[in-house]
C-alpha cells in the first residue's frame, strides 16, 4: 500500500481533491477545519469557488437570497432545557409577564397581516418542543381549546396564516413523527429543524448544554431529518458552532446531513450558526464561537455538500463590517430576515434592515434576491415537493421562470390568492375524509375565522382587537374613544398594546448610550458661564463621550444670532474629528431652516452640507401637537406646522432619518392628537424616515383628557394607543424616562413601550446646561429595570442596529 495514501489527510492535499470535484470524507473534513494561514485563505477560496459554480448552475449566477419573512413564537414553552437558550419560559414566567400558553388565533393574523402589508410572504412558525409532556398548564390550555396536541394546534394556525394572507409557513416545531409530517405537509410547504450537533457527549454528560433535554437526542434528530426527507418534506437544517462540540464533532455532523441529503435530495439548506452567549443562561460566561472557527466552518459546509447546497447563516448574528467575511466563505443565502418581528430566539440581535443588507451584498459583488420558504428547485418541481394543497398559493408568490419570489408583487396579488386558498380551504372542511391535515381543526377553525378574521368590527370583535390588528380600519372617532379609555377598558388597551409589542418588536428594551449639547450654549469666545461652551471645547465633549462608552453625541438648538451660521457645520466638523466612531444625531428641522435661511442655502443644500460635515440623523423635535391651534398658545416660537413637516420630509429624503414626537398634556384635544398620529403615519408612508416615536409628558403640562384620570393611565393610554396606531409603520416606542419615575416608566413598558432613549451622560466637560442636564440613565439602572419587568436589555445603536456595528 502506498504510504502517501495512509497518510493523515492534510489541508493542502484535502484542498486539491476538492477543487477537483472529489467527495470529502469525515477525516478530511475534520483536516480542513484546523486549517490554518494559507491553507485557510485557499478554503475560502476554493468554497467561494464552488458556491459560484452551484449559483451558475441554478440559473441564478452572483445572486444571494433571503426570504422576508414574519417571526411568530407561537408558544414559548418547551420540554427542553437547552443550557443556551432565552427564548423559552416556564408557565410561571408567562403568568409574570401576563403572556399567553400559546399566541391565540387573533394574536397570529394581527402579525401576519401587518408583515402582508409590508412584503412578507413567510410566516416562521417557531416554538418549543411537546411543551404539554412537561407543562400540565400546557396540556390544559391545548385541551379548553380543542387542540389534541401542540403540532395539531401548530397545523391549524399555519393552515389560517396561508387562508388569510396568502403567506406560506414554515413550521419549524421540532422533533416530529413520520405520521406528524405527513399531517403537516399540506399546510406548511417547508419545514425545519437544526440537528446543531452528533455529539452525544453534549447530550449524556451532566452539565453540557443538552442534558435533560429529551429533543436534542443526535439519533433522535438524524431520524426526523431522514423522515422529512421520505414525507417530500423541502427541509432546513443545520449545526450550531461553539457550544462545546470539538472539530470532529463538527465534521460528523455536515457529513451525516450530506449523507441524508444523498438519501432524500430534500435538504433545501444547511444552516451554519454561530453561538452566541446569552445573559441569564447557563451558557452566559462561555465565549462566544471564534470568527476564525466559524468562517471554517461554514467554508467546510460548502466543501462538504458541494456545489447545488445553499448554505446560510443567520446576518444579525454577525456584525455588518464582517458580513462580506461570510461571502467569502462560501454563503449564498441569508435565511429569513422580517421588516416586522424581532429574532425572538436572539432579541439582542436584530435584523439588519433588507436595503442595508442588500448593500453589504453587493459590496460583496453580489444580488440580493428574495427567495419563498421553499427554495426555488423545491418550487419548481413541486409535483414532486409540493402537497397538491399548497401548490396555487406557492405558485401566486412565485417567479415562473426562477421559481424565486416574484418580484413587485403587490399586496392586492396577494390577497386574490388568500382568497382562493380560502375557497379552497372552505370546500375541504365539509370533507371528513383525506388526509389527516385536511380534518384536524376543520369546525375549529371556520369558528375562529367567524370570530378572529375579517373586515371591520362585528358582535365577537372588541374595538381594541381591531385596533391591534387592522388599525387603518379605525375612524378618528374609534381612536378617540380608545384614548379616553378608564378602567378595565385601559388595561384591555394597555395589555393589547403589550401584546403588540411583544410579537413585533420582541421583549428586549432598548437604550443608546448617549450625551446631549445644547448649541444655543455655544460662544465664539470662552466666558464664565459653565452653560456654554466653544468650539474648542466640542471636542472635548465629543472625546470624552467617546471614552464613557457613547456611540451618540445628540446636538439640537439655534446657534445664537450673533454667531455665525457656519457654526453648525463648525460645531459638527468638530465632534467628528474628535471621535470619528461617534455618531451625531444632530439639529431638528428648526435649525436647520435656521441655518439654510442665514447661509443663504436652499433646505436641501443646507441638509446636504449638514450630512457632509458629518450628521448622521436627526431629532424630530422642534414641534409639541402638529396643530397650528396647538402651537399658537403653547409655543409661538415653534417653527411653523407646515415648515416642520417640509424640513422632516425633506431631511428624510436627504438620507437621514430622525425621531418623531408629540408633547401632550396642555391644551390639546383627543381629535388634535389622533390627527398628530396620522400626520405622522402619513409622513412615514412616504418616507420611511422615523425610527420612533416618542409620546413626552410636556413639562407642566398634567391637564388630562378625561377628568379625575391619574396622571399614570393618562400616559398609559397616550402610550397604548401611540403602539396600536403606529403599528406597522414607526417600529420602536420610546419612554422618556426623564419626565417620570421609574415606577411609571416600568407601567409603559408594559403599555406597549420598548425603548428608553438614551443614557444621556452628563461628562466631565462642559457645558452643564439643557433640560436633560442631571439626569442620567446608567446602563446597570437600565438594565435592573429591564430584568425587573423580566426583559433583556439590549444596547443599541442610534438607528436600532446593534450598537457597534
Amino acid at each position: 500500500m502506498d504510504t502517501a495514501t495512509c497518510a493523515a489527510p492534510t489541508p493542502a492535499r484535502v484542498l486539491d481533491a476538492a477543487a477537483s470535484g472529489a467527495r470529502i470524507d469525515l477525516d478530511e473534513a475534520e483536516a480542513l477545519l484546523r486549517a490554518d494561514g494559507a491553507d485557510f485563505e485557499r478554503l475560502l477560496e476554493v468554497a467561494a469557488s464552488l458556491r459560484d459554480e452551484g449559483l451558475a448552475q441554478a440559473g441564478r449566477p452572483g445572486v444571494i437570497t433571503y426570504s422576508r419573512k414574519a417571526f411568530l413564537p407561537l408558544t414559548t414553552l418547551c420540554r427542553d432545557r437547552c443550557h443556551y437558550c432565552v427564548f423559552v419560559d416556564t408557565p410561571g414566567q408567562l403568568a409574570k409577564l401576563h403572556k399567553p400558553m400559546y399566541m391565540s388565533a387573533e394574536q397570529v393574523l394581527t402579525v401576519a397581516r401587518h408583515a402582508q402589508a409590508l412584503g412578507c410572504k413567510e410566516a416562521l412558525l417557531t416554538l418549543g418542543d411537546r411543551p404539554e409532556d412537561r407543562w400540565p398548564a400546557a396540556r390544559t390550555w391545548l385541551d379548553e381549546h380543542g387542540y389534541s396536541s401542540t403540532l395539531d394546534y401548530v397545523a391549524v394556525m399555519a393552515r389560517l396564516i396561508t387562508a388569510e394572507t396568502g403567506m406560506l409557513a414554515h413550521a419549524n416545531p421540532g422533533v416530529m413523527s413520520r405520521a406528524e409530517l405527513d399531517a403537516l405537509r399540506p399546510v406548511a410547504p417547508s419545514m425545519g429543524m437544526m440537528l446543531e450537533t452528533t455529539s452525544r457527549r453534549l447530550y449524556e454528560e451532566p452539565g453540557q448544554v443538552h442534558y435533560g433535554s429529551p429533543d436534542k437526542d443526535p439519533a433522535l434528530r438524524l431520524r426526523v431529518i431522514d423522515d422529512a426527507g421520505a414525507a417530500r418534506v423541502p427541509f432546513t437544517t443545520g449545526i450550531l458552532v461553539g457550544i462545546g462540540e470539538s472539530l470532529h464533532d463538527r465534521a460528523e455532523s455536515l457529513i451525516a446531513l450530506r449523507d441524508a441529503h444523498e438519501r432524500h435530495g430534500h435538504v433545501q439548506e444547511v444552516i451554519v450558526q454561530n453561538f452566541r452567549a446569552k445573559p441569564g443562561t447557563a451558557m452566559r460566561d462561555a465565549p462566544d464561537a471564534e470568527l476564525h472557527e466559524y468562517l471554517a466552518t461554514i467554508a467546510v459546509a460548502r466543501v462538504v455538500m458541494g456545489p447545488r447546497m445553499r448554505i446560510q447563516v443567520p446576518p444579525n448574528l454577525t456584525d455588518s463590517a464582517e458580513l462580506e467575511l461570510l461571502v467569502r466563505a462560501g454563503v449564498d443565502d441569508w435565511g429569513g430576515v422580517s421588516p416586522l418581528t424581532a429574532d425572538h430566539v436572539n432579541p439582542e440581535r436584530p435584523w439588519p434592515q433588507i436595503d442595508q443588507l442588500a448593500a453589504h451584498t453587493a459590496a460583496a459583488g453580489f444580488t440580493l434576491r428574495e427567495r419563498l420558504t421553499a427554495h426555488p428547485e423545491y418550487v419548481r418541481d413541486a409535483a414532486t415537493w409540493i402537497d397538491p394543497a399548497l401548490r396555487e398559493p406557492v405558485a401566486a408568490l412565485a417567479d415562473p421562470q426562477t421559481g424565486l419570489a416574484r418580484a413587485g408583487f403587490a399586496p392586492s396579488e396577494m390577497a386574490a390568492a388568500r382568497r382562493r386558498v380560502q375557497n379552497s380551504a372552505d370546500s375541504r372542511e365539509t370533507s371528513t375524509t383525506g388526509p389527516v391535515s385536511e380534518r384536524i381543526g376543520a369546525d375549529r377553525l371556520s369558528s375562529e375565522r367567524r370570530s378572529a378574521v375579517g373586515g371591520r368590527v362585528d358582535s365577537l370583535r372588541s374595538l381594541n382587537d381591531r385596533a391591534a390588528s387592522d388599525p387603518l380600519s379605525l375612524d378618528d372617532g374609534d381612536w378617540e374613544h380608545l384614548l379616553l379609555a378608564t378602567g378595565a377598558d385601559l388595561d384591555a388597551l394597555a395589555q393589547a398594546a403589550d401584546d403588540v409589542r411583544r410579537y413585533t418588536v420582541g421583549e428586549a428594551v432598548s437604550i443608546v448610550v448617549n450625551r446631549n449639547l445644547t448649541t444655543t450654549g455655544f460662544r465664539a469666545m470662552r466666558v464664565a458661564d459653565p452653560a456654554t461652551f466653544t468650539l474648542d471645547d466640542v471636542a472635548a465633549i465629543a472625546a470624552d463621550a467617546q471614552n464613557l462608552g457613547a456611540t451618540e453625541l445628540c446636538i439640537q438648538g439655534r446657534v445664537p444670532d450673533a454667531a455665525d451660521p457656519a457654526v453648525y457645520l463648525d460645531v459638527v466638523r468638530a465632534a467628528k474629528a474628535a471621535a470619528p466612531g461617534l455618531h451625531l444625531h444632530a439639529y431638528r428641522p428648526q435649525d436647520v431652516w435656521d441655518f439654510a435661511e442665514r447661509s443663504a442655502l436652499t433646505l436641501h443644500d443646507a441638509l446636504h452640507a449638514l450630512r457632509e460635515a458629518g450628521v448622521g440623523t436627526v431629532p424630530g423635535t422642534g414641534v409639541k401637537v402638529l396643530s397650528e391651534r396647538v402651537r399658537t398658545l403653547v409655543a409661538p416660537g415653534d417653527l411653523d406646522i407646515d415648515r416642520w413637516i417640509q424640513g422632516i420630509t425633506a431631511a428624510h429624503r436627504a438620507g437621514l432619518r430622525s425621531t418623531s414626537v408629540l408633547f401632550y398634556g396642555h391644551v390639546e384635544t383627543a381629535a388634535e392628537r389622533i390627527a398628530h398620529l396620522r400626520t405622522l403615519r402619513a409622513i412615514q408612508d412616504e418616507t420611511g424616515g422615523f425610527t420612533e416615536f416618542v409620546p413626552i409628558p410636556l413639562p407642566g403640562g398634567d391637564v388630562p383628557l378625561v377628568t379625575g384620570r391619574s396622571p399614570l393611565d393618562e400616559h398609559r393610554a397616550m402610550v397604548a394607543a401611540s403602539r396600536l396606531m403606529l403599528n406597522g409603520s414607526i417600529r420602536h416606542i420610546q419612554i422618556p424616562w426623564t419626565r417620570m419615575d421609574r415606577a411609571t416608566v416600568a407601567a409603559l413598558l408594559q403599555s406597549g413601550g420598548d425603548d428608553l432613549g438614551g443614557t444621556l451622560l452628563d461628562g466631565r466637560v462642559r457645558p452643564q446646561a439643557g433640560i436633560e442636564h442631571g439626569h442620567e440613565l446608567p446602563l446597570t439602572d437600565a438594565a435592573a429595570l429591564a430584568a425587573h419587568l423580566f426583559r433583556p436589555l439590549r444596547q443599541r445603536a442610534t438607528d436600532y442596529t446593534e450598537a457597534g456595528r
